[in-house]
């Protein structure tokens, strides 16, 4: 039930923003059309936003003959957890990462880039599927696809607000449930801003929770340990090709390179997320210069699987 009234919450909250952006467009009547299209974007989150994210990034099918060793993982862990085979997919870019989506468990996918695959070590993707596994078992990656899309929606609402406040296109003081241009614009930069709020701190307190889920589904914590820490480094140093409204989705904050405030981490910080798995403060975290022998065998598996 927690989940099922996150969602609801989240859903009231970001479905308001879309009206307030409504409103603001053209009063009555633009309300009136921000209801349909909430509503339409409410059924689309629902039913289509785990495909939409997974095409976002090119993400590619991947079944056991194409990809044995990772496709055998998945299964197993994915039975370990009491879940259903997730479909699984492989994302053609070289910053390691990986998500969950889907509405349900039936319907849940895992994703991971090939710069994973190129990086880690078996225990490592282990854990790292493990956690994202620990998303669907925890019924929260339907909330996080929701987000991705309903907070999108809110960013090209509001843009379309902003330029046409600026155009002359919005409704003046004097009309009804008008703002004016200067208020128009004030609201088209606070409602991005609250939204990615809401994600933020959903995002936060699940990723501790799929954490420690995903150590007990895995079997031990040092794995997925290894694994934050080396993604942490990357992450550091290289932007990850993603739309800032699917951020929240990752296992670790796919844009950390553009140095977000705090305010704004979609996730907890490495080093905390380290001490909690292992109960000690973290070793300093691997170069991101050279991962070695492993990123050569990764390379090998990826060019096997893209054959």
């Amino acid at each position: 039930m927690g989940n099922q009234f996150r969602t609801a919450v989240l859903l009231a909250a970001m479905t308001a923003f879309i009206l307030v952006i409504g409103q603001l467009l053209g009063g009555r009547q633009g309300l009136f059309i921000a209801l349909i299209f909430a509503g339409g974007m409410n059924f689309f989150s629902y039913w289509y936003s785990d495909k939409l994210v997974l095409k976002m990034y090119g993400a590619q099918p991947i079944t056991s003959g194409e990809a044995p060793e990772l496709y055998e993982t998945v299964r197993i862990l994915a039975s370990r957890a009491g879940l259903p085979m997730p479909k699984v997919f492989v994302i053609p870019q070289d910053q390691p990462n990986a998500f969950a989506t889907g509405r349900n468990p039936e319907n849940a996918a895992v994703a991971v880039t090939r710069g994973l695959i190129n990086l880690m070590d078996r225990d490592e993707i282990e854990g790292v599927l493990a956690h994202e596994l620990a998303h669907v078992k925890n019924r929260d990656i339907l909330i996080g696809t929701i987000a991705a899309t309903m907070a999108g929606a809110i960013m090209v609402l509001a843009s379309m607000a902003r330029w046409g406040a600026i155009f002359g296109g919005m409704r003046s003081d004097d009309d009804e449930g008008g703002l004016g241009i200067f208020g128009v614009i004030a609201m088209s930069i606070i409602a991005p801003m609250a939204a990615m709020l809401i994600q933020m701190a959903i995002s936060r307190s699940r990723e501790y929770l799929a954490d420690s889920t995903g150590a007990a589904i895995a079997g031990r914590p040092d794995g997925l340990a290894r694994a934050l820490q080396k993604l942490g480094a990357y992450s550091r140093t290289r932007v990850m090709d993603a739309n800032p409204s699917t951020a929240h989705m990752f296992i670790v904050n796919p844009l950390s390179a553009q140095r977000l405030t705090s305010l704004f981490a979609t996730h907890p910080p490495i080093e905390e997320r380290v001490a909690r798995l292992t109960g000690s403060r973290p070793a300093a975290p691997p170069s991101s210069d050279g991962p070695g022998r492993r990123q050569s065998e990764g390379a090998a598996f990826w060019d096997r699987l893209s054959e």
